[in-house]
């Protein structure tokens, strides 16, 4: 079994693995401490270090105590000058004289723990997800390729690589000094022309002697080989790791003149803290920003969050410009698509049936998942946050959601709605529920 040891230095004053042993023990506090500042607080404070408070109880170190109900324990009493067997101590602050001292037992304030921004992120986003990621998951599943990494000894014949193979043999040839061919062919040609010549006991002498060296040289090729199989090499290839799995997520905000300041506000509360949900746990991940009035167009992300825009209300708009974009460059066979949308409820009037025609046949077919939130007036929250009745528009997103379990819609009163409704839509399925889709 493998052991790992870190031998990181530690900052100045500071114990890196004393801090994690402390948060991993108090995850749970941290986490309630952090939703509740937010809560009460702006949702772009969420990108920026917290200090958060602790109760003293959850600072304690983990420690060995005796048991109080087990053993046997003899104890020595000091005596005292004041009381006998049988007194009644009284209580502290009884009494006219004693109640207007203040009181002298020590206290404890809230201990207040400094979190950077990245535990900040991953405690407020760790147990949530994009649903339904059913083209691969973004981090963890990848795609393989072969690449080429250097030569082996073994593998296919039709990997033979014929370059690194005829250098390892000529180098073997040489090392083991195998015959070459024109060695062989001067000694043969050299026999030859004495065999052609005269004939006496010199010459004859050196025709045995070049027959013997001949005869040696050609039983030395025959072992040492041209090509033997130590030198053969092979192509060696490696599956290297390529993200195939792509998500892209569109936002959709309505920017039209029936959404006052308080609705705009909530809605981009909604998305910066989608913005970071998605930049903080998905490296490979596109947003796409599209506002709409009566027109709409894919905006950068400065000019969604704090361009100033007025106009009619025509939502479909906004979905014709999502289809095109996908169209252009996300295609659903390559990308995760989804959408968040925004929006008062309020619409054109004919445009509602348009919206339910769009969704239905173009753009529900290629979603992963489809969230629609509404701002609604605080006043309406009690009327409108428990029935189906509503605008014009949630009445016709209802008949979407009867039909696309991918399709999900909540509303918005206020902003201590958000980080709920946020929650809502995006809470980590259980894997037997992933496994049955």
């Amino acid at each position: 079994m493998p052991i790992f040891i870190d031998r990181r230095l530690n900052p100045k004053d500071k114990s890196l693995g004393n801090r994690q042993r402390f948060l991993r023990r108090a995850r749970e506090e941290l986490k309630r401490s952090i939703r509740e500042r937010i809560r009460s607080g702006k949702i772009s404070d969420v990108d920026a270090e917290h200090s958060v408070s602790m109760p003293a109880r959850g600072t304690d170190e983990p420690r060995f105590e005796e048991a109080g109900d087990s053993g046997r324990r003899r104890h020595v009493l000091p005596g005292n000058r004041e009381f006998v067997p049988g007194d009644r101590i009284p209580k502290p602050g009884q009494g006219s004289a004693s109640g207007s001292r203040p009181s002298r037992r020590d206290s404890e304030d809230d201990f207040r723990f400094m979190l950077s921004r990245e535990e900040v992120l991953d405690l407020f986003f760790e147990d949530l997800e994009l649903p339904d990621m059913v083209k691969l998951n973004l981090k963890e599943v990848l795609a393989f390729k072969p690449r080429r990494a250097g030569f082996a000894a073994t593998g296919s014949p039709t990997n033979i690589n014929v370059g690194r193979t005829m250098r390892n043999s000529h180098g073997r040839r040489i090392a083991l000094k195998r015959p070459r061919t024109r060695d062989l062919e001067a000694i043969r040609q050299e026999l030859e022309e004495l065999a052609a010549g005269r004939q006496n006991e010199a010459v004859r002498a050196r025709i045995a002697a070049l027959t013997a060296e001949l005869e040696r040289l050609e039983r030395r090729r025959r072992v040492i080989a041209y090509v033997d199989p130590v030198d053969i090499r092979f192509n060696r290839f490696e599956a290297q790791p390529v993200p195939n799995a792509k998500a892209v997520m569109f936002c959709l905000m309505d920017v039209s003149g029936s959404m006052g300041e308080r609705e705009k506000d909530l809605a981009k509360r909604f998305f910066v803290l989608l913005h970071l949900f998605l930049k903080r746990r998905y490296d490979r991940t596109e947003i796409v920003f599209i506002r709409h009035t009566h027109e709409a167009q894919e905006v950068d992300e400065e000019t969604f969050f704090y361009s100033t825009q007025s106009g009619g209300t025509v939502v479909s708009t906004a979905l014709e410009e999502m289809r095109r974009v996908i169209d252009a460059r996300y295609p659903a066979s390559d990308w995760n698509i989804y959408a968040a949308q925004a929006s008062d409820g309020d619409n054109f009037v004919t445009d509602s049936q348009h919206c339910i025609s769009l969704l239905n046949e173009a753009i529900m077919p290629l979603c992963q998942y489809f969230a629609y939130v509404e701002i609604i007036d605080e006043r309406e929250s009690h009327i409108f946050g428990s029935t189906e009745n509503g605008t014009s528009l949630w009445r016709a997103y209802s008949t979407v959601e009867d039909k696309w379990p991918n399709f999900q819609m909540t509303r918005i009163a206020r902003a201590a709605d958000i980080y709920p409704v946020f929650r809502q839509l995006f809470t980590k399925q259980p894997a037997a529920g992933l496994k049955g889709r």
